[in-house]
């Protein structure tokens, strides 16, 4: 009975949230990086309200083809407790979606993983990045702003 469970849990994947998550992260990425179809671009975004510091959230271009773009997100933060995961994302322009394709090295993202599992994923940890992500952007739309330079 319980693997029945665990395999009818397993086949319960929400494309549609999924899809809505990732076109909404391609309208806010647009937003921050409107150079995004040109390879080798950056925009760092400083992240401060009030005397809060939480770092620089940098976006690169890594790669421009004719209908995707992958874009590297990196976080720098002196702190010691806030640190996110470097994040790749690939941008469908045709599609208008952006959807996290690796995380912290964990290259080719499941849909779904097994629980447990040996790299210890959570069973929806795609959804978990593209919403972390869809986060970071509104984070950087509603406080961030460019760094003053020194």
């Amino acid at each position: 009975m319980a693997v029945t469970l665990t395999a009818r849990r397993l086949r319960r994947f929400n494309l549609a949230s999924l899809q809505a998550q990732c076109a909404l992260n391609y309208v806010h990425l647009i937003r921050l990086l409107p150079q995004i179809r040109q390879i080798g671009s950056s925009k760092p975004i400083a992240l401060t309200h009030g005397c809060h510091d939480w770092g620089v959230l940098h976006f690169q271009v890594l790669e421009v083809c004719p209908w995707t773009s992958s874009v590297q997100l990196t976080h720098d933060y002196s702190g010691t407790w806030l640190h996110l995961p470097a994040l790749v994302v690939r941008v469908y322009h045709d599609l208008r979606l952006a959807e996290v394709i690796t995380a912290q090295s964990h290259h080719s993202l499941a849909s779904r993983y097994p629980y447990p599992n040996p790299a210890m994923h959570q069973p929806d940890e795609k959804s978990q990045l593209n919403g972390f992500l869809g986060q970071c952007l509104n984070h950087c739309l509603a406080i961030g702003h460019q760094p003053l330079p020194v």
